[in-house]
């Protein structure tokens, strides 16, 4: 039996994802266990303590005032629980039939919260410029843990952005496109233990965190083993490489 036809809903998240570039999985965690999650990371943010604020420098023309971000990268290396979740069938299948491909490969994690009251935005962008690869068979998730509705700065999507391809960014205060406007693009408001699946080249961004609680957040950045990268980075992410689906047929060879 194949994946598709044990769980038949795969199918219709591929076609979307190659229609619009983006697939949002509702309820791929039951909301107990993100609530779980949601605890787990702000223990970790605040037993590492760390002060360091990833807030773009051209993210600041979307807000009014200062904003604060919090976040750590390898959260699967500092807590064994986020490294289970890394392998959970219930997210590898999505990211395999989404890429249409049978092995799945680690890039790297970060962990976000976005504070209350002015949790930062980030502008439209792809994440293509950040680690280039050759094929383009390079997706992200985002992890849920805590409800994101419009006011707490959920992610903003262009629906079918990825069908133009790669785009020409501005480097200044990290990679960010200077059109379309950031208000045209579509939010994607999620309640705690959905995922959202969209490829590198889907334009994307998040607005200011203007609730009153956190929003708290996993990314996972996975690809296809088979497809190289063109430029060399990220290399300092912890665990990059991990299989966590199938096999990588290259024998490490493009890691």
């Amino acid at each position: 039996m194949t994946i598709t036809s044990a769980r038949p809903e795969l199918s219709s998240y591929a076609q979307q994802y190659a229609d619009e570039g983006f697939v949002l999985v509702k309820g791929l965690l039951s909301k107990e266990e993100a609530a779980y999650y949601r605890g787990r990371s702000h223990d970790l943010l605040a037993q590492l303590n760390r002060k360091d604020d990833p807030t773009w420098q051209s993210a600041m023309g979307l807000a009014d005032g200062a904003t604060r971000l919090q976040h750590l990268h390898d959260a699967q290396f500092y807590d064994a629980e986020f490294a289970k979740l890394l392998v959970d069938p219930r997210f590898t299948d999505v990211a395999a039939a989404v890429m249409g491909v049978d092995n799945v490969q680690l890039h790297h994690t970060k962990l976000f919260v976005k504070p209350p009251e002015n949790g930062s935005p980030f502008p439209l962008h792809q994440d293509h410029p950040f680690f280039p690869h050759q094929y383009h068979r390079v997706g992200a998730a985002i992890f849920h843990f805590d409800d994101a509705p419009v006011e707490k700065g959920c992610v903003r999507i262009i629906p079918g952005s990825h069908l133009d391809g790669p785009r020409e960014h501005d480097p200044e205060g990290s990679f960010h496109l200077l059109e379309p406007a950031f208000e045209t693009a579509t939010p994607q408001p999620a309640e705690a233990g959905d995922v959202l699946f969209f490829t590198y080249l889907t334009v994307h961004g998040s607005g200011v965190n203007v609730s009153d609680e956190a929003r708290t957040t996993w990314l996972v950045q996975y690809r296809d083993p088979s497809d190289p990268p063109t430029v060399k980075t990220h290399e300092w992410s912890l665990g990059q490489g991990m299989m966590l689906r199938g096999v990588d047929p290259t024998g490490r060879s493009n890691v």
